[in-house]
């Protein structure tokens, strides 16, 4: 009998559990999660019309964190089965090859069934870049935000200390988010100048709907000097999203790594967006 597993391009017996890394420009999607009947676009329905082709077969897929309109990635990491048998340089360069300039695989690995892209995460971790000038930017006009204001960066790296640690982030969510608890874990959150680029770097156990928009927002309105530092902490100290200012738009904020047990050995990638050097 012939060994289907085995032989490239036909379909296994039993089903493989696959993980690949997207990377995408968020401008042009509606967010990253597939509507009802496709009504828009987004990158969830892109990438799995791709896969489709290349499996032969439907492919849906499991995001580590969905993301909203106007947000990019830089390695977002998904998940799904098939019963396809490819090599992972063919998952990559063939999936590329249907998929628009925008979206790209970064790699593909197979892993096991009791790996979950969502579920056995243990950090996930955003970069939100904002571009200081009196003149607005036209080369990465979508891939920041832009403020004509100085900014003062002292100012918002003491505030960013009151952030740091296990809170209720409720003044820091969405009016509209669902998730059932606003305790959050925030592991570290950084700010950083390069030239004329702010980078705001935030790492959690998880995160709420616009919380590093709201952040951000937060910080951008104490580095323009319109509140003390302290401010972040009466913020959050609230509780009360109403007193938390304005949330910031999602141009320059980027998905940009996943943390995951080591025992899944997934490929270690460089941390984005590339345009900025020098950050760790």
């Amino acid at each position: 009998m012939k060994d289907t597993e085995s032989t490239p391009g036909v379909a296994s017996a039993a089903p493989v559990r696959l993980a690949l890394g997207v990377e995408y420009q968020g401008h042009h999607y509606h967010g990253w999660q597939r509507q009802k009947n496709d009504s828009v676009d987004t990158v969830q329905a892109k990438v799995e019309k791709a896969l489709s082709i290349i499996a032969n077969e439907p492919i849906s897929i499991i995001c580590a964190g969905r993301t909203d309109a106007g947000v990019s990635g830089c390695n977002q990491v998904i998940h799904f089965d098939t019963h396809a048998h490819r090599d992972e340089r063919a998952w990559v360069l063939g999936t590329n090859a249907k998929l628009p300039d925008d979206i790209a695989i970064r790699w593909a690995k197979p892993v096991s069934q009791d790996f979950h892209a969502r579920f056995s995460a243990t950090g996930r971790r955003y970069r939100y870049v904002i571009y200081c000038s009196p003149m607005r930017p036209a080369l990465l006009a979508r891939g920041v935000t832009w403020t004509y204001l100085p900014l003062d960066v002292s100012k918002m790296q003491e505030a960013a200390k009151h952030l740091v640690g296990e809170h209720n982030f409720n003044a820091y969510r969405a009016v509209q988010c669902q998730a059932k608890s606003p305790v959050r874990t925030v592991k570290h959150l950084k700010v950083t100048q390069v030239g004329q680029l702010i980078v705001i770097d935030v790492a959690a156990n998880a995160f709420l709907h616009h919380m590093v928009r709201n952040f951000a927002g937060v910080l951008m309105a104490i580095g323009a000097g319109e509140q003390p530092p302290s401010w972040a902490k009466e913020v959050l100290d609230s509780q009360d999203r109403r007193c938390g200012g304005v949330t910031a738009r999602p141009e320059g904020l980027y998905f940009v790594d996943v943390e995951y047990p080591e025992d899944f050995e997934l490929p270690d990638y460089p941390i984005g967006p590339y345009f900025i050097p020098g950050l760790d």
